[in-house]
C-alpha cells in the first residue's frame, strides 16, 4: 500500500476531513517514509494523529545497539510518500508502564547538569575547565562547581588551569583517583590533538599532490 502526497503544508479542510483508503497507519504497523529533503525513514508505527498527520516510528538506533531504538516524529505534511510495509490489523498489545520515579530523577539530572553548565560560563571557567568536569561527572557524580573550582565529593579542590598539580585535598585514595582521572582526561585530549594535526596535515599532502 502506498500513499503519495505533495510536500506542502496540509490545509486546515483536510485535517478535518475523515481519513480516507491508505490515510490512517494502525500501531505496529511497519512503514517506510520519503521525506521531501530525500530521507528515507522507516520503522514501526507506535502512534498516529490524523487530526495533525503526525506519525511516530519506532526504529533501529541510530548508535547500533540492538537494545535500543530511536523514536521518530513524522510531520506527514512534509513527506512526498509512504509505503505500508506491513499493515497490523489485530489490536495492538497494552503500553508498557512507566517508570514515573526513574524518568523524574532523569529529568532532575539532566537539569542539574544544565545549570551546572551554564553556571561554569557565566562564572568564566575555561573551555578545559568545563570539559574536566564533564569527564569526572561520568564517573563521579558527587561533583560540583565553587566559583571557578571543581569540588569533588567535598574531598578533592581542583582550580585552574585544571592540572593533575592543581588537585588539592588530604592524601588517600580520593586524591589519587581524581588525579588519575584528570591525567588521563588531558592525555586523551593531546592524543586526540595530535590525531587531528595528523589528519590535516595529510589533507594538506594529498590537496598539494593532486594540484
Amino acid at each position: 500500500m502506498r500513499l503519495r502526497k505533495a510536500c506542502a503544508p496540509v490545509s486546515l479542510a483536510e485535517k478535518m476531513a475523515a481519513p480516507g483508503p491508505g490515510e490512517y497507519f494502525s500501531v505496529g504497523s511497519h512503514v517506510s517514509c520519503l521525506t521531501c529533503l530525500g530521507q528515507r525513514l522507516q520503522g514501526e508505527v507506535v502512534a498516529f494523529d490524523y487530526p495533525s498527520k503526525m506519525l511516530t516510528l519506532k526504529c533501529p538506533s541510530s548508535s547500533g545497539k540492538p537494545n535500543l531504538s530511536d523514536v521518530i516524529l513524522v510531520n506527514l505534511a512534509y513527506v512526498s510518500n509512504v509505503d505500508v510495509i506491513n499493515d497490523r490489523t489485530e489490536t495492538p498489545p497494552p503500553l508498557a508502564s512507566l517508570n514515573i520515579s526513574k524518568l523524574a530523577n532523569r529529568a532532575r539530572t539532566e537539569k542539574e547538569d544544565k545549570l551546572s553548565q551554564a553556571y561554569a560560563i557565566s562564572a568564566g571557567v575555561s573551555v578545559e575547565g568545563q570539559q574536566l568536569f564533564q569527564t569526572i561527572h561520568k564517573t563521579i557524580k558527587d561533583c560540583k562547581w565553587q566559583e571557578k573550582n571543581i569540588i569533588v565529593m567535598d574531598d578533592v579542590v581542583i582550580s585552574p588551569p585544571y592540572q593533575v598539580e592543581n588537585c588539592k585535598g588530604k592524601e588517600g585514595s580520593a586524591l589519587s583517583h581524581v588525579r588519575k582521572i584528570v591525567e588521563k582526561h588531558f592525555r586523551d585530549v593531546e592524543s586526540q590533538k595530535s590525531m587531528q594535526r595528523t589528519q590535516a596535515q595529510q589533507t594538506q599532502k594529498d590537496s598539494s599532490l593532486s594540484s
